[in-house]
């Protein structure tokens, strides 16, 4: 299929000399640039979920506001 993109000179000039370098067409090596970054992406859809790790303690110390993160961080500063 054919198709026109614009393309930073610089890339492009970059992206030749990457294919001439690797003795392939232009073509083919931004066709096999696009297939890698669209499969780096499918790989890290596919990753696990971040799991939270849960701490359990005493709760808040008296007097902490949350929604006053001055406050919080005033407090972590003098820790």
């Amino acid at each position: 299929m054919r198709t026109t993109i614009r393309i930073d000179d610089q890339l492009l000039t970059e992206a030749k000399k990457r294919a001439l370098e690797s003795g392939r067409s232009l073509t083919a090596f931004l066709e096999e640039a696009v297939r890698n970054e669209l499969s780096r992406n499918e790989s890290q859809r596919r990753a696990k979920p971040f799991k939270v790790k849960e701490f359990h303690g005493t709760g808040l110390l008296p007097g902490v506001d949350l929604d006053d993160t001055a406050d919080l961080l005033d407090r972590m500063e003098s820790r």
